[in-house]
């Protein structure tokens, strides 16, 4: 089924809007929910910790689901279903369950995820065009960050769980109604659903994905820890950080489309690793802050450099499951690094887990070789069955 891709219209951007509503409204409840769970219902920190965590093991879940969801019923109704369970979970908060109702939440919350991304970013790649995946794959993540850096400043600025939890569903609601406007080209094929449950061109992509995403938990959990003994630039260079992660995805998200990803993609990692290797020393200041912000910098291309590329490899029925297992990988990777990083702390002290996660880039640097191989150049035009053109033995 060939399709003319409208490119970034007022379509495209309006499920970028969509997708900044609906992380706006989880990035609204997080920072006051583990105080909600400590204070107002009594919870102990091991529950804060279960409370947080039963989201990653939702979503990885989730992530089987939401992939054929969107293949076989549509990108649309994946995006909707994953709204509909966001703004549930922001009812479930406001429900008096107690603990309960937390958990009850997160795991909405968790599902609703799931089938929020994998529908906006399937919807968004058939809308700009697969020979634009990349660049649409970043716009997609700028609104994803953008609605996660604001919500924990609306979240502290409503004052309170209630209103943050019902800031969620408000936010959930607006998504939903602005997307009811905008009408779906996709119509799933007879193929849709067929296949194996991981795709055979799934695996190593996957798990390069997994191994870069190591340096998340750690950057998130230790960075601000690590520079405290160290001129205390932790906050200005986790700024600097997601700063540039949002910035550079949403100038530069078409540079894998317009050279080889395979480029992009190891000029990413090696960026990182080099950047995780200064922040290890304890570095002053001002080279913590600019090393944090070449962290960002890298961070932001492989991803889009690796789905890009699977994609435009893969028919478009099964695009839905590909972004749905590559997300996976990520979801189990950060969920195994983040108990990992800290028993490594612990144990060896802030310094190593910043090494750990340099350590892990270099496994990603070999799985790139299977991920991108050697001579195959990227379509200028791809239609649902073209992908890469590969070398013709003459």
């Amino acid at each position: 089924m060939k399709q003319q891709p409208s490119g970034f219209s007022l379509r495209f951007w309006s499920l970028v809007a969509a997708t900044f509503l609906g992380f706006l409204g989880m990035g609204t409840v997080l920072p006051v929910l583990p105080p909600h769970i400590r204070h107002d219902l009594g919870g102990s920190d091991r529950t804060v910790g279960y409370a947080i965590g039963i989201f990653s093991v939702m979503a990885l879940l989730s992530r089987f689901v939401s992939g054929p969801l969107a293949d076989r019923r549509g990108r649309k109704l994946a995006f909707l279903a994953g709204l509909v369970c966001c703004g549930l979970a922001g009812g479930a908060y406001l429900l008096p369950l107690g603990i309960g109702g937390a958990y009850l939440g997160r795991c909405l919350q968790g599902f609703g995820e799931a089938c929020l991304y994998t529908g906006a970013a399937a919807w968004a790649v058939e809308l700009a065009g697969v020979h634009r995946s990349s660049q649409s794959l970043a716009y997609i993540s700028s609104g994803i960050w953008g609605g996660i850096s604001a919500g924990p400043v609306v979240g502290q600025w409503l004052g309170t769980f209630q209103r943050a939890a019902a800031m969620q569903l408000i936010a959930a609601a607006l998504a939903f109604l602005l997307l009811t406007f905008v009408p779906e080209s996709y119509k799933p094929s007879k193929h849709a659903g067929k296949g194996p449950w991981m795709p055979k061109n799934v695996l190593a992509p996957g798990l390069a994905t997994g191994f870069i995403n190591v340096a998340f938990p750690v950057v998130t959990g230790f960075l601000v820890l690590h520079l405290a003994s160290h001129g205390n630039s932790g906050p200005a260079a986790f700024t600097a950080y997601a700063s540039l992660v949002l910035v550079s995805r949403f100038f530069l998200g078409s540079v894998p489309d317009r050279i080889h990803p395979r480029i992009t993609y190891y000029f990413g990692i090696t960026a990182m690793a080099i950047a995780l290797s200064i922040l290890a020393t304890g570095p002053r200041p001002p080279i913590a802050i600019a090393s944090a912000a070449l962290l960002g910098f890298g961070f932001s291309f492989p991803w889009t450099s690796i789905v890009s590329s699977v994609l435009k490899k893969s028919p478009s029925h099964q695009h839905g499951k590909i972004v749905g297992m590559l997300s996976a990988f990520y979801d189990l990777f950060v969920g195994i690094s983040s108990f990992t990083a800290g028993e490594v702390a612990s144990r060896f002290g802030y310094p190593s887990v910043f090494y750990m996660a340099a350590a892990a880039l270099v496994v990603a640097g070999a799985l790139g070789f299977l991920v991108f191989p050697h001579g195959a150049q990227p379509a200028s035009t791809l239609g649902d069955d073209e992908a890469y053109l590969e070398p013709v033995d003459l």
